[in-house]
């Protein structure tokens, strides 16, 4: 543990990133936020931060409990941040909310044949969408 430690560092530590390069790419992409505002790769990370993080779907509001320059397992990268109650309950409700929308839409039953993909190109060929 250390005093000093850059935020990509801190992020790849934590295990929200699987390499530091995807961390930074994140954070210049503006995915990362630092107490509500945008950040450079370089920031050092103070305990008692507020992180917001957007990962695809999801994002997390995360408070800084502890610093670290290492990456070591899961169970020791969880005690690093804690994820506030809004964040979760927010990820719980956008989750379902994504899992309702798709139940009403049913997976086709097989592939398409050779056949089926003929006619399929058929009619996309017929009926100019583009």
């Amino acid at each position: 543990m250390s005093d000093k430690v850059r935020l990509d560092k801190w992020l790849w530590a934590a295990r929200f990133f699987k390499t530091r390069s995807l961390a930074k790419a994140a954070i210049e992409g503006g995915k990362v936020r630092y107490d509500g505002a945008s950040c450079k790769v370089s920031k050092e990370v103070q305990i008692g931060a507020v992180l917001t993080i957007r990962q695809g779907w999801d994002e997390k509001i995360v408070k800084v409990l502890a610093l670290s320059d290492q990456r070591r397992g899961a169970p020791e990268a969880q005690r690093l941040y804690g994820e506030t109650e809004e964040s979760i309950a927010a990820r719980q409700h956008t989750a379902l909310q994504r899992k309702l929308t798709s139940a009403g839409m049913a997976a086709p039953p097989s592939r398409p044949s050779k056949k089926d993909r003929r006619q399929i190109h058929r009619f996309k060929q017929t009926n100019d969408f583009e």
